[in-house]
């Protein structure tokens, strides 16, 4: 018996949002001051690190929770199975559900309940939890799953990654620019066939520094006593750098497969650059050179939606709507990703 995914769904929000839409932002530096140059020499270098040229958020009235729903409803369909025979629902996220026009992040009930109750699934055995760990959160969740499914108390799971950026930024700090909304959900069954989850790898780092890589903070201009989303960019950039590759090699390494084998790699889509730099960097470890299409992309026009990107794109490549980029049955791809806690980890999945 393996574990594989069986369903994937995802919810790509409406509402575009190009980096000229900041042009009349107040951006200001951490201590509150302004900056010295122009708005227009802010966003060409945003763009220039981080690929993104625009973003999408959720409209209005929706929230975490409802898009996640819509996502699930789609990967339930792509499945095809009795939404009533789902065993657990792992719901990553970091700030509940924010209503539009509040800071406030909800958290109780648990996201993973609310979707249970809004797919109108009676099930009480359906078990439902949230995941709070950064932007890995959802590649966390099928490690949870599959960790269930090998100790033989599940044999469906329903794993989430949602969330809407778009409503804890700061529209002061440069990085607003980076976050974005979106969801991305998965079904993973046990079967009798091939491939599915072959081995994984996470970690956790909290020295004194990298406790604080991304946080919640105050907002930049200082009379603002809100909560918003923080990061010190240039410190994950090299966090990532430094252990993303390592994980992912330790992770292949323990497979039953070789580099050469591997079809395409799912990073965590966080910043154009730095994922090209993890690409190459993994590559170098094994004295080798990413083939041109091993790397697919959505960050220039989806933006960073945390826990929905890994989801999300690997649904797009899927379902052929990506240029350039397929799969087929039996096909050796790494999920991987980065992000607070500090959190880091990959898997190793066959197709």
């Amino acid at each position: 018996m393996n574990c594989k995914i069986t369903g994937t769904g995802s919810y790509i929000p409406d509402k575009i949002v190009k980096n000229g839409d900041f042009e009349k932002n107040l951006f200001l530096d951490s201590d509150g001051s302004k900056y010295d140059f122009s708005n227009s020499k802010i966003i060409e270098k945003f763009q220039s690190i981080t690929g993104i040229k625009e973003r999408r958020y959720v409209d209005d009235k929706l929230t975490t929770s409802d898009i996640a729903t819509i996502a699930s409803e789609r990967a339930i369909k792509a499945a095809d199975i009795d939404k009533e025979k789902i065993d657990y629902i792992i719901f990553a996220h970091n700030f509940g559900d924010v209503e539009y026009g509040s800071n406030q992040y909800k958290m109780l009930p648990s996201l993973a309940s609310k979707v249970k109750a809004k797919l109108n699934i009676n099930n009480p055995s359906c078990v439902c939890y949230d995941l709070i760990f950064g932007c890995p959160g959802w590649v966390e969740g099928l490690i949870h799953s599959f960790a269930f499914m090998k100790s033989g108390i599940a044999s469906k799971c329903l794993v989430i990654g949602s969330e809407t950026l778009s409503r804890v930024v700061d529209n002061h700090d440069r990085d607003s620019m980076i976050f974005s909304d979106g969801a991305g959900a998965t079904i993973l069954e046990k079967v009798n066939e091939n491939g599915g989850i072959i081995n994984h790898k996470s970690s956790t780092f909290t020295s004194s520094d990298e406790i604080d890589f991304l946080s919640i903070e105050k907002s930049y201009k200082i009379e603002n006593n809100n909560q918003f989303i923080k990061m010190k960019g240039r410190k994950v950039y090299e966090f990532a750098l430094r252990n993303v590759p390592l994980a992912m090699k330790s992770c292949l390494d323990d497979s039953s497969f070789n580099i050469n084998q591997v079809k395409k790699i799912f990073i965590h889509q966080a910043n154009k650059k730095m994922d090209h730099a993890i690409l190459n960097r993994f590559y170098k470890l094994y004295n080798s050179i990413p083939s041109e299409g091993v790397m697919p992309m959505l960050i220039e026009f989806l933006g960073n939606s945390s826990v929905a990107t890994v989801p999300t794109l690997y649904d797009q490549v899927l379902r052929n709507k990506l240029n350039n980029h397929s799969l087929s049955k039996g096909d050796i791809v790494l999920f991987a990703s980065v992000g607070a806690g500090m959190n880091v980890n990959a898997i190793t999945y066959q197709v």
